[in-house]
């Protein structure tokens, strides 16, 4: 079982909420639990990745107490993510734990970002912590393809994965990074297929983050083209939803689904960001797509009070930028940003 100290509470004081300096109110958490990964997406990583040390990871209890100081101080929203969270050894003690938000009503979601392939042996337990719906990474319906991409041949794995999921009541959204001259052309089909098996779909434009071993120049595709060719299939009707994300939404008329656009490169999505990105090691990101970040573990570590904690956490975000410079550099081929997804938590 996961031992929570004496020193950290189980209940929460009322504190003030974060505000950063655009008057934007900080009610999203995504906290990643490694930044290791049984896939190695061509897009996301390179094929011989270098992890960082266990030793170097927050334990489960620090991960429970930094989330929950955050919970404490207004986060609704909280997602788990890795690389591939579910690969993280007895994660699921730390779901149960921070379940208990949902139980006191402080926390809206406890949810989690996937690839599906540890998700078959952990469906149940995640819908008995109350997560009720989750997002799976699938960028192809192909098996073949999904090899290519994932350099892994675990496709059957991905479903089997997804359906045991549906099987517990957990809803699923499956995010597809759209890759100029490898699933470009087989996007109308997944809206077909996702919406068909009740699931909604969000498309990405990759994000230069990260050295990987390939040209990402070569696999940008603006979601802008996505869009203007699906529109030749389908009606597509904008919503005005938010899911507390920063993908835009439309209705497929003839599918009767949700699709969602996320454009860091073509769309600045920043004027309502409402989230922050916790990594492993307890570096708290303020932006995606900045390097300004701040070393929580050190606070926490350096001391039993949570008061010094929540004056670091103040201190980061009075430092949250308005927006992000992502862009594809077509003459260095450098990546924006030099970290990879996997470290910040996709």
């Amino acid at each position: 079982m996961l031992d929570i100290p004496a020193n950290v509470q189980t209940s929460l004081p009322a504190r003030s909420g974060l505000t950063d300096p655009f008057g934007r109110r900080v009610t999203y958490l995504r906290v990643s639990v490694t930044d290791r990964c049984d896939f190695r997406c061509v897009y996301c990583m390179a094929e011989d990745m270098q992890f960082l040390p266990k030793r170097d990871l927050l334990t489960l209890e620090e991960l429970d107490r930094l989330s929950s100081a955050f919970v404490e101080r207004g986060v609704r929203r909280l997602r788990l993510t890795g690389g591939e969270p579910l690969v993280r050894r007895n994660l699921m003690q730390l779901v149960r734990r921070l379940s208990r938000h949902l139980e006191s009503g402080a926390l809206q979601e406890l949810t989690l970002t996937t690839n599906g392939s540890q998700l078959a042996q952990h469906a149940a337990e995640l819908a008995d912590c109350g997560v009720r719906r989750i997002n799976v990474s699938l960028d192809t319906m192909n098996p073949e393809r999904f090899r290519q991409i994932t350099r892994r041949d675990q496709f059957a794995r991905v479903m089997d994965g997804i359906r045991a999921a549906q099987a517990s009541g957990i809803r699923i959204k499956l995010n597809a990074v759209a890759l100029k001259g490898v699933n470009e052309f087989e996007l109308s089909e997944m809206t077909r297929w996702a919406h068909g098996e009740n699931m909604d779909l969000t498309l990405i434009e990759t994000m230069p983050l990260g050295e990987i071993d390939e040209d990402r120049t070569d696999r940008y595709l603006p979601l802008s083209t996505v869009r203007h060719r699906l529109a030749q299939e389908f009606t597509l009707t904008d919503l005005p939803e938010r899911t507390g994300g920063p993908a835009r939404y439309v209705q497929v008329e003839e599918t009767g689904g949700k699709l969602g656009f996320i454009t860091p490169m073509t769309h600045n999505f920043c004027e309502g960001c409402n989230r922050v990105r916790l990594t492993c090691t307890g570096t708290l990101y303020m932006c995606l797509g900045q390097e300004d970040a701040a070393d929580l573990r050190s606070v926490m570590r350096g001391s039993e009070s949570d008061e010094t904690l929540h004056r670091a956490i103040d201190e980061a975000i009075s430092r949250k930028p308005k927006g992000h410079d992502f862009v594809i550099d077509r003459t260095t081929k450098r990546p924006a940003v030099s970290r990879h997804m996997s470290v910040t938590g996709g």
